[in-house]
């Protein structure tokens, strides 16, 4: 695992950009939701009320904010299993993904996913995958499409640090820069690969070099800083855009709890943890709305206490909704009614 300091050393742009009062509290309110909804999906598992996997975002919001703002209402988003967050950033209905978590009928998949498999078509949100690296090739398939049909759309996939191990993961890489296909690659660097630092599973640890194998666009972010991500991800787009192709991102962010529910977290010291904290990224975009007078201490409280209300409706429209009847695992499945090959 790499220091805080090394970390840190991210995205070429030297100066910071203005951005305008709108953005910071979209920033600030997106970000707060992210954390009291995980927060709280987590004292939920614990009284086995969400049950199965689950991943929380808590220390990443900044990842999924700073893109968001950064892209359009049009453009595609895929993740892995990590993935309350995004949908969460992009607009989801927080009940909607709460009860999803219950495993009701009235969640984003019908309930049919749970945790690791959050789909919003509204927002454009094509999921979350459970299979380490199967979203990447899919985020590619995402942007080809866009290219076909001639929009100026793109796909933004986001994969865990260890992914960029998979197979896939090079196959699809070589064939966007090939095919210049407006796909940006993200690769959400929390420093371990479950309980494994990526210093011991890879001789590459600085991630986003990779990319640099393909000729492909490619730079580190400091993800812990929700304007350096929206920088990056400004300038990727940008190239995506014009027709150059892809871009592949490292964010070099930080998780606060373990990999999953069930992680004991042995691996790490609670020094790195502390330290990574004093860099929390909505305590920094809260400082700088005080300092630039955006909002008063009484206006950011006021927010946090209306996301603690969107909070707690969530939870309270998740317990009272029911759960899938039998006959819903029969529903939403592909299959060809006329398929010749089967025999009674």
């Amino acid at each position: 695992m790499a220091s805080v300091k090394e970390k840190s050393k991210s995205s070429p742009a030297a100066a910071k950009t203005t951005h305008p009062k709108e953005r910071y509290l979209y920033w600030y309110e997106s970000m707060v939701l992210q954390r009291k909804f995980e927060e709280k999906a987590g004292q939920l598992y614990g009284q086995q009320k969400i049950r199965g996997f689950c991943h929380l975002y808590i220390g990443q919001e900044a990842c999924s904010s700073g893109s968001y703002s950064a892209l359009t209402k049009d453009d595609k988003w895929i993740t892995a299993y990590r993935d309350h967050g995004i949908p969460l950033a992009l607009g989801s209905d927080p009940k909607a993904i709460m009860a999803e978590l219950f495993g009701k009928q009235t969640g984003s998949s019908k309930g049919k996913g749970g945790s690791m498999h959050i789909f919003d078509k509204s927002v454009n949100f094509v999921g979350g995958h459970g299979i380490v690296g199967g979203q990447i090739p899919v985020g590619a398939g995402l942007a080809f499409a866009e290219k076909y049909n001639k929009t100026t759309n793109l796909c933004i996939t986001f994969m865990g640090d260890g992914a960029v191990r998979q197979g896939s993961f090079h196959e699809t890489l070589n064939m966007a820069m090939t095919w210049k296909l407006p796909v940006i690659f993200v690769v959400e660097n929390n420093g371990y690969a479950m309980g494994t630092s990526v210093s011991r599973t890879s001789n590459v640890t600085d991630l986003y070099t990779l990319g640099e194998a393909y000729d492909m666009p490619s730079e580190p972010v400091d993800a812990m800083d929700v304007e350096a991500v929206h920088e990056a991800v400004s300038r990727a787009a940008e190239r995506a855009r014009k027709g150059d192709g892809p871009t592949f991102l490292e964010f070099r962010t930080y998780r606060y709890r373990g990999h999953s529910m069930s992680d004991p977290q042995k691996y790490r010291t609670k020094d790195e943890l502390e330290q990574y904290k004093q860099r929390d990224p909505i305590e920094n975009v809260r400082a700088t709305i005080l300092e630039k007078k955006i909002a008063t201490e009484d206006e950011l409280a006021a927010i946090d206490q209306k996301i603690r209300g969107i909070v707690e409706e969530s939870v309270k429209f998740a317990e009272e909704s029911p759960y899938p009847s039998p006959d819903e695992a029969f529903k939403d499945v592909y299959m060809q009614k006329d398929y010749p090959f089967i025999t009674e």
